[in-house]
């Protein structure tokens, strides 16, 4: 499915594309696609909020396995279970990648923006960034674990969350619900603030100990939080509830502006800062972590040529957890649920 023209995803700008299998270059690996997850930023490229090269296929959370090698390939082998994420290559050089800050790197490339991802059979990745996938689980649910739930552990990791601690979670999507599971697994106490009732009843089913809307009291202050919904409004809503000394970490690459605020709900060396894209290192911890908890993945999963309806669902609010393209019947793991997968 590809994008040539960024419209209102109500126009359907995704076209199906019969393009050649592509050829993995040196240092490069072609991936059979089992599954890609459908991100909010993929929905913000299709709408043309963040910008891409075009015509491109989209998507940055895909799940399957090694098809070939490119020269010089040496740690991956064919038949190996990997997945691919947002970022798709850095300079390597310069003060951030030489600082271990490569998610900052002004030269990084993006999959699914930059260069063709996962919304396909077939996808080619640089080999430095492919990460294997944990044992035994299916490619849709190893897929949205890719994006939504590495950036979800850097967003925790950045919000200076203490373990056992009370943590706020504005939005409660494909990112959240991964975020979650980290977050309990710290013995942290979680409060959810999205206004979808859907989303409430999953986040209290998920162990959240209070959920409501953002503009509810819940009757505590909270050590940190994560605004995950493009919402700038959030932004003040989530400062406020802060105790003192408490950080707001923003998980956006794109949002609506930032009202203004009193300077009295940051003071109290209250911390509000951005979260962009990940590291290597962020990916390898998660992925670890996740097969250790384990994390549960809730996916609603769609066709490939469903690509437009997925990313109108993300758009209204209405999937219970991630959304999931469903690209081929077996991967990781195993046969790929039809519709559902926990």
């Amino acid at each position: 499915m590809r994008l040539s023209r960024p419209a209102p995803i109500e126009d359907r700008p995704l076209a199906p594309a019969g393009l050649p299998a592509p050829e993995p270059g040196p240092g490069e690996v072609a991936i059979a696609v089992a599954a890609c997850g459908v991100c909010r930023t993929d929905l913000h490229i299709a709408e043309g909020e963040v910008s891409a090269r075009l015509p491109v296929v989209p998507g940055h959370q895909a799940a399957g396995r090694v098809a070939a090698l490119g020269a010089g390939v040496r740690d991956l082998t064919i038949g190996d279970a990997v997945g691919v994420g947002w970022m798709a290559s850095t300079c390597g050089v310069c003060p951030f990648c030489r600082s271990g800050r490569e998610n900052l790197c002004p030269d990084a490339t993006f999959t699914g923006r930059d260069r063709d991802g996962g919304y396909a059979e077939t996808m080619t990745a640089d080999a430095r960034w492919v990460y294997r996938l944990p044992a035994g689980v299916s490619p849709v649910e190893a897929a949205p674990l890719l994006c939504a739930g590495v950036i979800g552990y850097r967003s925790l990791r950045l919000s200076g969350i203490p373990p056992g601690g009370r943590l706020g979670l504005f939005g409660f999507g494909a990112s959240a619900h991964l975020a979650i599971q980290v977050a309990l697994h710290w013995k942290c106490a979680v409060y959810a603030f999205t206004r979808e009732e859907h989303h409430r009843r999953l986040a209290r089913e998920m162990g959240a100990v209070w959920a409501g809307a953002a503009d509810e009291d819940p009757g505590v202050l909270l050590d940190a939080a994560v605004t995950f919904a493009p919402a700038g409004d959030l932004v003040a809503l989530a400062l406020s509830r802060l105790a003192r000394g408490g950080t707001v970490a923003v998980n956006a690459i794109h949002m609506s502006p930032i009202p203004s605020f009193p300077y009295e709900t940051l003071y109290g060396e209250r911390v509000l800062r951005s979260v962009m894209n990940f590291t290597r290192r962020d990916a390898e911890e998660f992925l670890a972590l996740a097969a250790s908890i384990p994390i549960r993945v809730h996916a609603e999963a769609f066709r490939l040529e469903e690509a437009n309806e997925a990313l109108g669902r993300v758009k209204r609010g209405e999937v219970r957890g991630a959304a999931v393209l469903r690209i081929a019947e077996t991967g990781p793991g195993g046969a790929a649920p039809t519709r559902s997968a926990r």
